[in-house]
């Protein structure tokens, strides 16, 4: 699995104060997988899908950050 990183990583807040800072599309997919709320929204899953095809090389990793920040939104996390 390639390592690829975001130009700007995210600090995402969860339950009890934790916070999780997330670089790039493999640690949003160990994230999404892991600490998720809710793994039924259309953006959480769009947000998995674009971060494989990141990196599988068919998005960008960017694409994959803004969807990501998305299914953040939607799951009402905190963003810091």
């Amino acid at each position: 699995m390639r390592h690829i990183k975001w130009s700007n990583p995210i600090e995402i807040g969860f339950a009890q104060d934790t916070f999780q800072v997330v670089t790039g599309p493999s640690e949003a997919l160990n994230c999404m997988a892991n600490l998720w709320p809710d793994r039924r929204g259309p953006l959480y899953v769009a947000a998995r899908s674009l971060c494989r095809a990141a990196i599988d090389g068919r998005r960008s990793a960017e694409e994959a950050r803004e969807m990501f920040i998305s299914a953040t939104r939607e799951a009402h996390l905190k963003m810091h």
